[in-house]
């Protein structure tokens, strides 16, 4: 009897290749989707006035009736981020550890999905079923609680997709990640390794996150007469329980501020991964009843996003905490990158203040909470994938990766550097690349999702660049005059008080070449603003070498 042939698995990224940011992996099988993760990413330079981006949906909002849920592997934006977008377009199931449900709970708060989104918590250890894909959360550390390594079994074979990981040997809440387990499926066999990229870049092993607190304990004793503010992740809540722990021991008053801060030691001391010694916390509305140097502020600002609430204390404006010399502030995080300019200018501004600041160029305040080299060379050995995909990871990451994988003995035909909305296929007869899927993303502006594209951000470049012109004039057609204006108005083009004589050639131009379009048989309203937006911009070119926005009012009387 012949063999019959299995169907096609097919893997894509939506997001989370060739970039750190909305990571968002599709594994699908004949009438089964699962997603893995669905992140959010912050907007390029060239992306004016766009809040955050997530993935495009389309391809998962067509084929919704497939979908057998979300499983997310931990708490960071960057794989949740996207979730609450995604729902308003699609309610699937969510299938996450507590701590991300927590926050995923406090994020659903902000949005009106008009449903009650239909969430699954799981632990490390546990199995769950998904339409064909049988699904098992694997323990492993990270910079937030709660993380997991997924492994998902699927008709052609095991796939093993790390999500973001470290290992530490001496890990804040005493659990290590799951080597044994992940040996374990290495020898029952594993058809295809999606790994992390972040790192590989970086030789050796990560420090372990206990090594951020004995820093911290040394600079709790060296500065005791001052008053200590602690800027890290929200979501690092192995950190933060270790600053209240060192506060406590050194008899500090601890007060929190910022509101992702808040809400997710709030959700982590609900939930039980965080614990407070009685009478550390204070409000930070309270921190004037105690000395300074009784004091210890953990705040979020630590990628200096305006408006954060280290942020406002540099400059002057947070309405509880003013900074000065008597003050010492710790920056426990590195700059992501691009945010280095912003993290560069409250530095500035709090030396300014006579605020003395360490970081991590001058001081061990921060570890990373992603594998290095030797540690993404274990994953690898322990799982002994027959393919491998690089994930989580700008271009350079992932082809460093591939040259890892190569080194430690996989065929190069057998490693996929892929794209977002390319599409991988595995079934009996191998892996290949197969086609693509509709990608790219969604821009969110305020409260508008996907209202912002292409035209809009050229528009608002061009504006920022050259400014604008608005001209308004009335006519009327059937006696082919002018019957008021033209006014003119510039913004960002020319101060209008010190241009009073280029504004009047401005009019002058306006009125010619309106007249020059009502001696046409078939001159309209629509030819006229034509008409004037075409003859107003080469005049200004021609005399300023400037291209501003020209918008042509014209109304009929």
């Amino acid at each position: 009897m012949a063999k019959t042939k299995l169907k096609k698995l097919k893997v894509f990224s939506l997001g989370g290749l060739g970039e750190i940011a909305k990571n968002l992996t599709v594994l699908e099988y004949s009438d089964n989707i699962i997603i893995i993760d669905c992140g959010l990413g912050f907007p390029s330079d060239d992306m004016l006035g766009v809040d955050l981006v997530v993935p495009d949906f389309t391809y998962l909002v067509n084929n919704a009736e497939k979908i057998k849920g979300v499983v997310v592997t931990h708490g960071h934006e960057d794989h949740i981020g996207g979730i609450p977008y995604l729902l308003q377009k699609i309610n699937v199931p969510i299938y996450a550890t507590r701590l991300t449900l927590g926050i995923l709970e406090y994020k659903f708060k902000e949005f009106s999905l008009g449903f009650k989104p239909e969430l699954h918590c799981v632990s490390a250890g546990e199995k769950i079923k998904l339409g064909v894909f049988d699904i098992e959360f694997i323990h492993v550390n990270h910079s937030i609680a709660g993380a997991v390594c997924l492994a998902v079994k699927t008709p052609v074979g095991t796939v093993i997709h790390t999500g973001d990981f470290k290992i530490d040997s001496m890990p804040v809440d005493g659990e290590m990640t799951d080597l044994t387990r992940l040996g374990e499926l290495g020898r029952e066999g594993v058809k295809l390794l999606m790994c992390e990229s972040t790192n590989v870049e970086r030789p050796g092993f990560t420090p372990s996150e206990t090594k951020v607190g004995q820093s911290l304990i040394r600079f709790f004793d060296e500065y005791k007469n001052k008053r200590i503010i602690i800027s890290t992740f929200s979501s690092n809540v192995h950190r933060v329980q270790q600053i209240v722990d060192i506060a406590a021991k050194h008899g500090r008053k601890v007060a929190i501020t910022g509101r992702s801060m808040i809400n997710i030691v709030g959700a982590a001391k609900e939930l039980g991964y965080m614990t407070f010694p009685d009478g550390v916390l204070v409000d930070i509305s309270e921190i004037k009843k105690y000395p300074p140097e009784k004091m210890t502020i953990v705040s979020t600002g630590s990628q200096g996003e305006p408006m954060s609430a280290l942020y406002r204390m540099a400059f002057g404006i947070h309405d509880k905490v003013d900074l000065g010399p008597s003050d010492l502030v710790i920056i426990s995080a590195s700059a992501i990158p691009g945010n280095e300019k912003l993290v560069g200018n409250i530095i500035n501004e709090l030396f300014r203040r006579g605020v003395t600041v360490l970081n991590e160029s001058v001081a061990e305040v921060h570890v990373s909470g992603h594998a290095c080299a030797e540690e993404i060379k274990i994953m690898h050995a322990l799982t002994k994938p027959e393919y491998f995909i690089p994930i989580h990871g700008e271009a350079r990451h992932l082809y460093h990766h591939k040259e890892l994988a190569e080194q430690m003995g996989m065929e190069p035909s057998h490693i996929f550097v892929s794209e977002v909305g390319r599409v991988i296929e595995i079934d009996a007869d191998g892996a290949r690349f197969a086609g693509t899927v509709p990608s790219g993303i969604t821009m969110v502006d305020g409260s508008g999702v996907g209202d912002v594209g292409n035209v809009v951000l050229s528009d608002r470049k061009h504006l920022s660049q050259d400014g604008l012109i608005v001209v308004s004039v009335a006519v009327a057609l059937d006696i082919r005059d002018i019957i008021s204006g033209p006014e003119v108005v510039s913004r960002g083009f020319v101060y209008e008080k010190d241009s009073a004589e280029l504004l009047d050639e401005i009019k002058d131009v306006v009125k010619d070449s309106i007249y020059d379009a009502l001696e046409l048989k078939n001159c309209d309203f629509p030819m006229l603003r034509n008409k004037i937006k075409d003859d107003l911009s080469k005049y200004i070119f021609s005399h300023m070498k400037r291209r501003p926005m020209i918008l042509p009012m014209v109304l009929g009387m």
